[in-house]
């Protein structure tokens, strides 16, 4: 049991305040290999068993992310704590149940509001919340119709509400610093957490730390030492977390591929344009190092794009061809020349751009990618794989915009001429 192991060794040190913590909000922010939401897991599989009316709801923006994040983190922190025979995992529906008692951990998204809202357990108090992610949540609202539905009604002595709140903070402008950070209430504690207190990264793991510092300190900053993502000089500042309605008004998708292997990343980036009211609504992205052709392709039909018109650096005419021959058969060179780097963020500045809170790399691009402080005009060589995969996208914005335009001038004027 859980009494017989010594928490201490299975949860290392740094968390000392956040594991006793029973005020009304636990917020937790905390840079990559941060152990955060390992602790978190511990610590809601840890409080599961010592409340025994206790049930926990663990939510994320979209349901069907959980299976490969929190559901696999506690069953992990099951193991972790010896207690996995203790309970029932089940995929269909999404639970884990505590046989001892019937205590359950149910999991629910944000993408069905109605579930989310109705979210009851047979026994016992759904006391305790879990929101994982949280960054992904664009509204403050959507989290506030959560936080008057669940944790509710009033609890036996001894047993308290806890809302626990985790997330990378890649951008300032998220609602979360402002509801939290900035004005935190005598119901509150923030923490904030980064990969230096974690015992338990090997000597590689750190590396990786190191070498982000010395050549990307922005992401460094963000990723490494969790701290909020801002930086001077942003190339794009007029960019914003969220999802548009795009039943109103007009869209069209673009798409761009930007190539990398080991110390790039491919980078490949999905979005939205509406030309009327100038909006760029980037929804979906590719991220990762050593993809051969192959997996490029593999990835980017999986999530149905195959058909679409891609564009891809024109540096590499080889990996188009070959990528072609793989499926992607409208995939297409960017069009480069003079100026073409400053000339397509200067079109892309005049669009508001709304990022998926999904789209994490994007945020992390835009939130650090800054012009050479030593060269007027000019970007640094950095934090700008996803953003020219964004350029190379737009250029059929201006393509499509230049069309029309044509088709509008060559209407017969009311005399008959036409020009």
């Amino acid at each position: 049991m859980i009494s017989e192991i010594r928490i201490s060794e299975v949860v290392g040190g740094g968390y000392d305040e956040f594991w006793s913590c029973k005020k009304r909000y636990r917020v937790l922010k905390g840079g990559k290999g941060s152990k955060k939401s390992a602790t978190t897991a511990l610590n809601l599989i840890y409080r599961l068993i010592k409340y025994p009316e206790s049930n926990l709801l663990v939510v994320r923006a979209v349901m069907n992310t959980h299976r490969d994040s929190t559901f696999a983190q506690l069953k992990w922190a099951q193991e972790r704590l010896q207690v996995a025979h203790l309970f029932k995992n089940t995929v269909s529906p999404l639970e884990m149940t505590y046989l001892p008692t019937g205590q359950k951990i149910i999991f629910r998204g944000f993408d069905d509001v109605l579930k989310l809202a109705s979210t009851t357990v047979e026994k016992g108090y759904l006391n305790f919340v879990w929101v994982e992610e949280a960054f992904e949540i664009d509204r403050l609202e959507d989290f506030e119709k959560l936080d008057l539905s669940v944790p509710r009604g009033s609890l036996p002595k001894g047993l308290f509400k806890q809302t626990t709140i985790t997330f990378n903070p890649w951008s300032e402008k998220h609602w979360l610093k402002a509801r939290f950070f900035d004005r935190p209430g005598r119901d509150t504690a923030v923490f904030s957490t980064n990969y230096l207190i974690n015992e338990f990264l090997d000597d590689t793991d750190r590396a990786i730390f190191e070498k982000l510092k010395t050549q990307h300190p922005r992401r460094y900053a963000v990723a490494g030492l969790g701290e909020w993502g801002i930086a001077e000089g942003l190339v794009f500042e007029n960019w914003e977390v969220g999802r548009p309605d795009l039943s109103k008004g007009e869209w069209e998708a673009f798409f761009g591929l930007d190539y990398g292997y080991t110390t790039d990343p491919t980078a490949f980036i999905a979005f939205k344009v509406n030309r009327v009211e100038s909006i760029i609504y980037v929804f979906d992205e590719i991220y990762a190092r050593r993809m051969l052709n192959c997996h490029i392709a593999e990835a980017i039909t999986a999530k149905g794009y195959a058909k679409e018109r891609i564009r891809a650096d024109a540096a590499e005419p080889k990996s188009n061809d070959d990528l072609r021959r793989l499926g992607l058969t409208r995939l297409c060179p960017s069009v480069k020349g003079p100026d073409s780097v400053i000339n397509g963020i200067m079109n892309i500045s005049e669009y508001r751009i709304i990022v998926d809170p999904v789209c994490k790399n994007t945020l992390a691009e835009l939130g650090s990618y800054c012009w050479d402080k030593n060269r007027p005009n000019v970007p640094e060589d950095k934090n700008n794989h996803l953003m020219d995969a964004l350029r190379y996208g737009f250029y059929d914005v201006k393509r499509s915009v230049a069309k029309a335009e044509v088709r509008n001038y060559s209407k017969p004027l009311k005399g008959g001429w036409s020009i």
